[in-house]
């Protein structure tokens, strides 16, 4: 289904990020693994798959994420599929009591690195006829929450974005979706709910697969969808 497919996955050096790296790696698709350092992604990636190229850049800096991206589409000879995987969460303040940074960190991770990478790979995705973007809201984005504020802001724009692009792009063969994850199982949420049911939790690999079958050929009808992946939490 991907075989020789051309895929960027940011983000690619976290829990979920890996795990939709290896979802296309096994269906014989090129893979540029993109994160904020080349540390990061050697600790991640001891043994390098030859096929792929590692890149280092700061998606929330749109001249550096460009750079990054010219340089993966350049190596794999264009781009066909963009997972947006990169993003973060944690506690905030009451919203009245937010401070900039806390505003500005979520804002940019979540949503502002989105809008940075479209600005080079939609381009692309447009001369080569069409695309499939996956961008990841979570399911929090659902309602507001005391202390969430705004991280629940920036993964609501995240959807609103993924919407946005879709109406602009579907004429153009080019599908953009996103997943709405529940929470998911990774080492940090094991160590920070030390007490909770993990088996509930939705694991890497299960989010990659509906990542997944949103860049198929049989998710061509779908524009603009916001995917619940809520496991049982």
């Amino acid at each position: 289904m991907f075989e020789n497919k051309r895929v960027i996955v940011t983000g690619g050096a976290g829990a979920v990020g890996r795990a939709v790296v290896d979802y296309y790696e096994t269906k014989g698709a090129f893979v540029a693994v993109l994160d904020y350092s080349d540390e990061l992604l050697n600790a991640s990636y001891p043994q390098k798959n030859d096929s792929n190229c590692y890149l280092s850049c700061d998606l929330t800096n749109r001249s550096s994420c460009g750079n990054g991206l010219r340089t993966a589409i350049k190596q794999l000879g264009g781009i066909d599929i963009l997972c947006n995987i990169a993003g973060g969460f944690m506690m905030g303040e009451d919203v009245h009591e937010t401070s900039d940074q806390t505003w500005d960190f979520l804002f940019d991770l979540n949503a502002r690195s989105i809008m940075n990478a479209a600005s080079t790979v939609v381009p692309s995705m447009l001369e080569n006829n069409g695309g499939k973007i996956v961008n990841v809201a979570a399911r929090a984005a659902n309602a507001g929450l005391a202390k969430m504020g705004p991280y629940i802001a920036s993964k609501a724009a995240v959807a609103r974005l993924t919407e946005s692009m879709a109406m602009e792009l579907r004429e153009q063969n080019i599908n953009v979706n996103c997943v709405m994850p529940g929470i998911i199982d990774t080492p940090r949420n094991r160590i920070d709910m030390p007490d909770a049911d993990f088996s509930k939790w939705v694991t890497p690999s299960n989010l990659a697969n509906v990542i997944g079958f949103l860049t198929s050929d049989d998710a061509i009808s779908v524009h603009g969808a916001s995917i619940p992946v809520d496991g049982l939490s």
